[in-house]
């Protein structure tokens, strides 16, 4: 059986996924926020039977919140509830807005009772509407009380972000020390056309000093793009990436994540499913047995599912 061999294969108590994308085509139950339609969707949908379709076996996950429901964590919530020794969420929250809403630690404090454990926040390359034309664009009170609110309640803040952010993202960490805070997509560091910007690795791995700091691995099948931008650089071209995180942060801090569902559109389904596994499970030679436990299940296990 496929789904017994990708346990066995790595000798894995689990794998568990730490980032997917996921959305219902039910549009009567989970209806869209408004402003949105079917043409901002990335797929017609994506839900947790299409993940375990890809993987061959019904992994363990965290559902990030989708745009396209704005505020309206139901479906997500409504999966964790169904199981939650299976689903772990990040959700989102408005550190600023211009209309009346709850302090966004009260509203982290509320989602969390659904089991909600992170928060994802866009860094200042990746606003939309960019507020805050400083560098010091988390110099908000918003800010600082999601920061506190993840220090004392052990939840995560999650961001997306460019390497040009992770200067402010330091500031932060070093005003709120207690805070998990997770880079998504390795901080936005990418292998192009088989090198890596050597500032870019740098700015990821200096943040390593702030021992409340975690970075998701992946997508792998994202990470590496040719000299265009299009993805025709093998896989393999990111274990230097692997290597130098892993090196700087430990495997205790770094998690693998598929963001199946993303953007980024995964190739040759559960055959290229298998591969971005197979580059921490096989190829990355440089990892012992413990740091691929780690990396494929421990991390996200620890930070991301209540205890």
């Amino acid at each position: 059986m496929q789904s017994l061999s990708l346990r066995r294969r790595c000798n894995l108590a689990s794998i568990f996924d730490a980032h997917v994308h996921v959305w219902t085509p039910d549009q009567l139950s989970y209806p869209l926020a408004p402003g949105f339609d079917a043409t901002d969707l990335w797929l017609p949908s994506f839900t947790p039977d299409d993940h375990e379709a890809i993987a061959g076996e019904p992994l363990p996950m965290n559902l990030v919140q989708m745009t396209w429901y704005g505020l309206d964590h139901s479906y997500i919530l409504d999966l964790i509830a169904s199981d939650p020794a299976r689903f772990t969420g990040t959700g989102t929250v408005p550190a600023i807005c211009d209309v009346s809403l709850p302090r966004p630690d009260r509203a982290m404090l509320r989602l969390a009772e659904g089991g909600i454990r992170a928060f994802r926040l866009r860094g200042h390359a990746a606003q939309p509407v960019r507020e805050h034309a400083t560098e010091r664009w988390l110099a908000h009170e918003g800010y600082d009380y999601m920061f506190a609110c993840a220090a004392e309640h052990g939840l995560v803040l999650s961001f997306l972000c460019a390497p040009s952010d992770l200067s402010e993202i330091d500031r932060m960490c070093t005003r709120h020390p207690e805070a998990p805070v997770v880079l998504d997509h390795c901080g936005g560091v990418r292998v192009r056309d088989t090198t890596i910007i050597d500032a870019d690795l740098r700015s990821l791995c200096a943040l390593s000093e702030k021992p409340s700091v975690y970075v998701k691995f992946g997508p792998v099948h994202g990470l590496a793009t040719g000299a265009t931008g299009a993805a025709t650089t093998p896989i393999s071209a990111t274990l230097p990436l692997l290597r130098a995180i892993v090196a700087a942060y430990g495997a205790s801090r770094v998690m693998w994540e598929s963001d199946l569902g993303g953007p980024v559109l995964l190739q040759n389904g559960a055959l290229g499913f298998r591969s971005c596994l197979d580059l921490v499970r096989e190829e990355a030679e440089f990892l012992n047995s413990e740091q691929r436990e780690q990396i494929l299940g421990g991390t996200a296990r620890r930070l991301l599912w209540s205890t």
